[in-house]
C-alpha cells in the first residue's frame, strides 16, 4: 500500500506494519511496496543535498542486506525508492530557467533585451581574454569641464539639461552642451583644460559642443559659433588631441599655440575664419584649405567653395602693457603709447576707450611713426588698440586690446591686508581664492581680477600657464597707493 511522506519533507524510512498471523500452515505472504519519489520533489525538500549525496549508497547498502536476509524476512509492509539522476535534475531546472524567462521577456522586454546584450558583451571579452585575443585599452574617454576667467557687461548661460537661462558667473562650470551668450556691452572668456582659450565678444552666442580627455592624455575640444565674433588661442597639447571651431558647416582645425579669429554674421550670410599665429586647416563640403599666418578664409552659405586671402597683420602693443597700473601724483598724466612697427605700413590708427567694445571712443587719430604721447588722461581705467595701414588706405585688423589704469598716488604707501587660499590646479589653469581690503583692485600675474565682493574676498582663474615650474604674482593696490604683493611657485604638468 502506498505511503505519504510527511508535510514536514522528512525522507521515507523503513516502516514496518503489523498485518494478523496467518496460519502456520500457510506459506508467508511477502509484501513489499515500492514509493517512488517525484523528480520535482528535490526542489520541495530542504534535506535534497544529502538524499542526492548521502541515500544512494545507503539505499543500496539495505538492498544488499534485504537480499542477504530474505530468507529470515518477516511479514509486513516495506518501502523501497527510486534515486534520481543528475541528467534529470539538470532537465527539470532548465526547464524551469526557460520558463522563467519567457515570462521576464513578455514581462519587461527591454530590461531582458538590455541584460542580453551586456551579458553577451562580457562573454565576448571573457573568451577575447581566454584566447589571449583582448584588445589593447582603447582610452576610456572622460567629461571635462571649461571655466569662465573674465566676464564684463551682460553675459548668460544655458545650461545643456535646462531651458532657461541664468547670468554668466565665475563660479559656473562650463560643460559638454552649454551655451554661452553675451549682450551688446557684454564679453566674456573661457579657458577649457587644455589650455584653449576663447574670447566671446559683444552679441556672441557659443556652443560647446565636446570637451573630453581620455586616460592617454589626449583632449578634444570643438565649439560652434552660432553668431558673433570669437578670438580663441590654443596651448601645447599632447599629440593625438583636437581643438576645433565649427562655424556655418565649416570646421576648422588648430594646430598647438595658434591664434584664431572667427566671424559668422547669419543674416548677412558672410562668415570668415582668420589664422593669427600658428596654423590650421578648414573642412566645409569636402573642402580642406590650409591656413597660416594671417591667412583666411571667407564663404556664404551658396558658395560651394571658400575663398583663401591674405590679410595685413595689425602691430602688437607694447606701451602700456595690459593691465599696468599707472601712478599720477596730479589730477592727469601724460601717457606715451607704442607697438611694433609693421612692414610695408605708411601709417597707424591708434584708438582709446573706457570700455573694451569701443562704442565710444576718447582718442581716434592716425600717426606716421610707431609711438605717440596722449595728454591729460585723468584716473580711471582705458583699452586702447591700434591698426595700420598700406598706401591704399586698406586698414590691418584689430591689434589686442590692453587696458591700463591710472591711479592718482597718495602721499604716503602703506601694506595693505592679502591674504591667499591654498591655489587649486585644473590641469594649465590655477584656481585663486583670497581676500584683501575693502575697495582694493587684485592683478594676477599683471592680468586684473574683474569681480571682487563687498568683503574684499575675490575669486579668479589663470589663462593656461605653460608647462614646468611657474610663478604667480598676485598684487592688492589701492587708489593711496597701499601696495601688498605675494608670489607662490607651482608646477605645472
Amino acid at each position: 500500500m502506498p505511503v505519504s511522506l510527511g508535510e514536514r519533507g522528512e525522507w521515507p524510512v523503513k516502516v514496518k506494519l503489523n498485518v494478523p498471523r496467518r496460519p502456520r500452515s500457510r506459506p508467508k505472504p511477502k509484501v513489499h511496496t515500492k514509493v517512488t519519489l517525484p523528480p520535482h520533489y528535490l526542489f520541495l525538500s530542504p534535506f535534497s543535498m544529502c538524499y542526492r549525496f548521502l541515500l544512494p549508497p545507503i539505499h543500496r547498502a539495505s538492498r544488499l542486506s534485504d537480499q542477504v536476509s530474505s530468507a529470515n524476512r518477516k511479514p509486513g509492509v516495506h518501502i523501497a525508492w527510486t534515486t534520481v539522476t543528475y541528467r534529470s535534475v539538470a532537465l527539470v531546472a532548465l526547464a524551469i530557467a526557460a520558463i522563467f524567462f519567457v515570462a521576464m521577456r513578455m514581462a519587461f522586454p527591454q530590461f531582458t533585451q538590455a541584460s542580453l546584450e551586456k551579458a553577451d558583451g562580457v562573454a565576448g571579452k571573457l573568451l577575447e581574454r581566454v584566447a589571449g585575443m583582448a584588445p589593447a585599452s582603447s582610452g576610456v574617454t572622460t567629461s571635462q569641464q571649461a571655466h569662465f576667467t573674465a566676464l564684463d557687461g551682460t553675459v548668460r548661460v544655458k545650461k545643456g539639461n535646462s531651458n532657461s537661462w541664468i547670468p554668466a558667473d565665475y563660479g559656473i562650470p562650463l560643460d559638454k552642451g552649454d551655451v554661452v551668450q553675451t549682450g551688446s556691452e557684454g564679453m566674456a572668456k573661457v579657458v577649457f583644460n587644455d589650455g584653449t582659450s576663447y574670447t566671446v565678444k559683444q552679441d556672441s552666442l557659443i556652443v560647446i559642443e565636446e570637451n573630453s580627455a581620455n586616460d592617454q592624455q589626449q583632449t578634444n575640444v570643438a565649439v560652434a559659433v552660432s553668431t558673433g565674433t570669437v578670438d580663441l588661442s590654443t596651448a601645447t597639447y599632447s599629440q593625438g588631441s583636437k581643438s576645433q571651431v565649427i562655424v556655418a558647416g565649416a570646421t576648422a582645425s588648430l594646430a598647438p599655440e595658434s591664434a584664431a579669429q572667427v566671424h559668422n554674421d547669419p543674416k548677412a550670410d558672410q562668415h570668415e575664419i582668420l589664422i593669427k599665429k600658428g596654423a590650421g586647416e578648414v573642412t566645409r563640403n569636402g573642402e580642406t584649405v590650409e591656413l597660416a599666418n594671417w591667412e583666411k578664409v571667407s564663404f556664404s552659405g551658396a558658395q560651394s567653395h571658400m575663398e583663401k586671402a591674405k590679410e595685413t597683420g595689425p602691430p602688437t602693443p607694447i606701451a602700456p602693457a595690459n593691465m599696468a597700473p599707472l601712478f599720477s601724483g596730479e589730477a592727469t598724466k601724460d601717457v606715451e603709447f607704442t607697438w611694433t612697427a609693421m612692414a610695408n605700413a605708411v601709417g597707424y590708427r591708434l584708438r582709446i576707450s573706457r570700455n573694451p567694445y569701443f562704442s565710444s571712443t576718447l582718442v581716434d587719430k592716425r600717426v606716421n611713426t610707431a609711438a605717440v604721447t596722449v595728454s591729460g588722461l585723468g584716473e580711471g581705467a582705458y583699452y586702447w588698440e591700434v591698426q595700420s595701414y598700406d598706401p591704399a588706405g586698406k586698414e590691418s585688423v584689430e591689434s589686442e586690446k590692453n587696458r591700463f589704469t591710472i591711479i592718482a598716488k597718495g602721499k604716503e604707501s602703506e601694506a595693505i591686508e592679502l591674504e591667499l587660499d591654498p591655489f587649486i590646479q585644473h590641469g594649465h589653469v590655477i584656481e585663486i581664492t583670497g581676500r584683501t581690503q575693502t575697495g582694493a583692485r587684485v592683478m594676477v600675474n599683471g592680468s586684473e581680477v574683474p569681480m571682487i565682493a563687498s568683503d574684499g574676498s575675490f575669486h579668479y582663474f589663470t589663462p593656461p600657464l605653460p608647462t614646468g615650474e611657474a610663478v604667480v604674482t598676485v598684487t592688492a593696490q589701492t587708489a593711496q597707493g597701499g601696495v601688498n604683493t605675494q608670489q607662490k611657485k607651482i608646477v605645472i604638468q
